[in-house]
């Protein structure tokens, strides 16, 4: 059972993400919050295996200060943060400190549920919309793009396919699907992968990926 719990300061947002998870047999919501300092009580108190939460809640940065202060719990969950089209310096900050994931707050619930496994198992998610926005956000785009241009260009061919896989949101058991390869072996191409171009978990090879022009 993946225990999941959901900080927003939205009672509708909440209500919906409480409607879309709880019926799924496999995902149990332990707990919610309305503001950063009840998140991380929650996480502390519950011990999710998966946490979603809300960039700016109370505040603009309440939703950052909040993963700072789960990221530094004994034993944290996998954490996605919830955004809308909006992106920002906070949706940097918090791919800086590690999130996980990044999802529209207007996901379909197969969406989500897909979304919540992938993480539990040690994924991450970014939604294309979202990425795109990450990179059309800078303001020197060509600039940015060299970098990650020479960072791909050091990976072998079969790894680029790996990068740009993650791109697009697969997990590592429908990256061996496309690459006829077993998932210890993507594992291990994953995992070479970071190394290689200094990532720190796959939301930043997925952004690597879009930068670099593996996807459109």
């Amino acid at each position: 059972m993946i225990k999941v719990m959901f900080a927003d300061d939205e009672e509708l947002v909440r209500s919906g993400l409480r409607a879309m998870l709880s019926g799924a047999p496999d995902i149990e919501v332990v707990g919610e919050a309305s503001d950063g300092r009840s998140a991380v009580e929650t996480a502390r108190r519950f011990h999710p295996d998966v946490a979603l939460l809300d960039i700016k809640m109370r505040s603009a940065d309440d939703g950052i200060r909040a993963l700072r202060a789960i990221q530094a719990l004994p034993e944290p969950p996998v954490v996605a943060m919830l955004t809308t089209f909006d992106i920002d310096e906070y949706v940097s900050a918090a791919l800086r400190l590690g999130a996980n994931g990044f999802l529209l707050k207007d996901i379909e619930p197969a969406a989500l549920l897909r979304a919540v496994r992938d993480l539990a198992r040690g994924g991450a998610v970014l939604d294309p919309g979202v990425a795109a926005r990450m990179v059309s956000a800078h303001r020197d785009e060509q600039r940015a793009a060299q970098p990650a241009r020479k960072l791909l260009a050091s990976l072998s061919d079969r790894e680029r396919e790996v990068v740009g896989l993650i791109g697009q949101g697969l997990s590592n058991a429908e990256i061996g699907g496309k690459l006829h390869l077993s998932e210890a072996t993507v594992k291990g191409y994953v995992s070479a992968v970071l190394s290689k171009i200094g990532a720190a978990n796959r939301v930043q090879a997925a952004l690597l990926a879009y930068r670099g022009g593996l996807i459109e």
